[in-house]
């Protein structure tokens, strides 16, 4: 029988019971280290506020009195629950997390609800014959045309997601023309052409990014990979 040791503390002084902390404890009770500076870290996250710089890991090994790993562990854990974000070599307090409902809404209307400013930028607008394994999701013939719009999702000038829409080219003949990519295709489909949903399937994904996709989703104009 293999056991597994953890180096363990005792619960923050400020920490009451049935806090958020308790969920990712083990059933003897007992908190191990990492989990223990996440919590301290997460408070200090709520000072600082938005934008607000982190100390370094050394000093938070300092403060806490832990190892620099165990830093790296509790950070790691907060960057990938978008509470941090990296900026050049520090660390900042990440903005709040962008929440869009699934609904038969537009995305521009999601986000102009959280008081944000929405925005997109086009990767590409491409013309093509359908394959049989798109043509059963979005209900045309194997081999009739289709346009794919694919745009990056900005909402305050910060990069969110990565759009990918199929349409028929019949549907929508002169989507290359008459559409400005910048703006609202559900806007596009509503107000210039009278088009309305009674039922979508919307599909999210998280992928690993190809290469072209992860130069087109960076924040900075330059990408290595280009």
């Amino acid at each position: 029988m293999s056991v597994c040791h953890h180096r363990a503390v005792d619960y923050p002084h400020d920490q009451a019971p049935g806090a958020p902390i308790r969920s990712g404890i083990p059933e003897h009770g007992r908190i191990p280290k990492y989990y223990a500076v996440k919590t301290h870290v997460a408070a200090l996250i709520e000072e600082l506020g938005e934008g607000g710089m982190l100390p370094t890991e050394r000093d938070l090994a300092l403060r806490y009195e832990v190892s620099r790993e165990t830093v790296r562990q509790a950070l790691r854990e907060l960057l990938l629950e978008g509470r941090l974000a990296r900026q050049g070599r520090g660390t900042v307090v990440a903005g709040p997390k962008l929440e869009q409902p699934l609904s038969l809404a537009s995305y521009t209307e999601g986000v102009r609800r959280q008081g944000r400013a929405p925005g997109r930028h086009l990767i590409g607008l491409e013309r093509f014959p359908c394959p049989e394994s798109l043509a059963a999701e979005i209900g045309v013939a194997r081999g009739e045309p289709v346009w794919h719009l694919e745009r990056v999702l900005l909402a305050d000038d910060e990069r969110v997601g990565l759009e990918s829409t199929y349409v028929s080219v019949a549907r929508v003949p002169d989507l290359a023309e008459k559409f400005d990519p910048d703006s609202s295709f559900y806007a596009y489909l509503h107000d210039r052409l009278g088009i309305s949903f009674g039922d979508a399937d919307e599909r999210i994904e998280t992928v690993l990014a190809t290469p072209a996709r992860r130069c087109s989703s960076v924040r900075r104009p330059r990408c290595p990979c280009c």
